[in-house]
């Protein structure tokens, strides 16, 4: 990956530990937080909750999430990733067990807000992995490498989870993902290592206070666009097992390989836009155009696949159409999180990650709320889906027009 790898204290070889580390970590990360949307029809039957009320309770998780990015992130640039993540991936996992014992809608609550702040510091963590372990012609795959996660996660979680739910009820679903959890956590402690210097030299601390970051207009649209970006991402990880049960009737088992299939194609995604950005920036495109264009790109073309999902006439050609919008959605995603690490200033990577991604969770808190609302109104999914297009759109929109130019010092 380029001779610059070898200046971190572990060399290549430390880098691509530190990038295969990171990505476990994340796929765990994914399969918890999704764990909900897999159980969540028979969490609903069985406790009695209104479409409104599953809705509140996707959204939960997110309060605490989005809260917790700006201080974690100025965190992790302090202190480093390695003790934070192992403890983060012990809360989180503590927070998956207690799901399995809640009785009610509160308690299911409270779980989904530990959930949150345990998993806050995970993609923050990655960006910054990438930032100190690799060279900046090789950052934009690295980065694609990682965001995968967010893909092969939920990829994997609906037949996983589903199977443990058939033999161990979806309390024993809960049970398990959180000891997997507890097992990544030792392993990542045990086997990460943080370099002396990043792959171009920079101090690992920040020297400023995060909140000056805002000072330019940059910051500001990243955190606006990844609204309409996270709206997306959370509307299919929240709804999508939902609208394949009660929108297009496929039974349980049914749903849980069907819902895999988007995933899958979301991982190529990742992989595509993390590619295309050093492809672009290698072909001569100055650096943050490289990363805008595939994020404009993919946001308009997921949104307009999520539209043709709506007039899709069966199950099979409104999977085809998910399909193709989480594999732009990701597209867009991965270079979402290399443009945060383009721009940063110096030992600032996390903070401004950390940021963005509030604002991706501000839309994210939005999108479980909504769908359900709509969904109990109207019975269909028809304008959930519609609003999800409408707000990548504005995404898309957001980064045109306002990052520009990078975050200075």
């Amino acid at each position: 990956m380029g001779r610059d790898l070898r200046q971190g204290r572990f060399g290549r070889r430390g880098a691509g530990l530190a990038l295969g580390l990171v990505l476990a970590a994340g796929m765990v990360n994914y399969v918890d937080r999704v764990t909900l949307s897999v159980a969540g029809p028979t969490i609903a039957a069985e406790l009695h909750l209104r479409p409104s009320q599953m809705g509140l309770l996707f959204s939960a998780f997110l309060w605490t999430y989005g809260l917790a990015q700006a201080p974690v992130g100025a965190i992790i640039d302090r202190v480093g990733p390695r003790r934070l993540l192992a403890g983060a991936l012990t809360v989180w996992s503590a927070a998956q067990g207690a799901t399995g014992l809640a009785v009610g809608l509160p308690q299911l609550i409270v779980a989904r807000l530990f959930l949150g702040l345990g998993e806050a510091p995970q993609w923050p963590t990655g960006a910054k992995v990438v930032r100190t372990w690799f060279a900046p012609e090789v950052r934009g795959l690295a980065t694609g490498v990682f965001n995968t996660a967010s893909t092969l996660g939920p990829a994997i979680a609906p037949p996983i989870v589903t199977g443990l739910m058939l033999a161990f009820g979806w309390r024993g679903a809960f049970f398990a993902t959180a000891l997997a959890g507890l097992v990544m956590a030792l392993i990542w402690f045990a086997f990460y290592r943080e370099p002396q210097a990043g792959a171009d030299g920079e101090e690992l601390a920040l020297r400023a206070p995060w909140w000056r970051l805002f000072a330019g207009p940059t910051l500001w649209a990243m955190t606006l666009g990844n609204v309409g970006s996270g709206y997306m991402t959370w509307f299919y990880a929240a709804w999508l097992p939902g609208y394949l049960e009660t929108g297009r009737h496929l039974t349980v088992p049914q749903t849980g390989w069907a819902a895999s299939i988007p995933y899958l194609f979301g991982v190529i995604g990742s992989l595509v836009g993390g590619f295309a950005c050093d492809r672009l920036a290698a072909a001569g495109l100055a650096p943050i155009a490289s990363r805008k264009l595939p994020i404009v790109a993919g946001l308009a073309a997921g949104a307009a696949f999520t539209g043709l999902a709506i007039l899709a006439p069966t199950s099979t050609s409104a999977i085809a159409a998910i399909s193709a919008a989480l594999f732009f959605s990701n597209l867009a995603g991965a270079a979402i999180w290399a443009m945060a690490i383009t721009v940063a200033p110096p030992g600032g990577v996390a903070s401004v990650g950390a940021v963005q991604n509030f604002g991706g969770f501000m839309g994210g808190a939005l999108a479980p709320i909504v769908t359900g609302i709509s969904v109990e109104a109207t019975h269909s999914f028809t304008a959930a889906l519609a609003t999800t297009a409408v707000a990548a759109l504005g995404g898309a929109l957001a980064y045109l027009i306002g990052v520009k130019r990078p975050i200075a010092p």
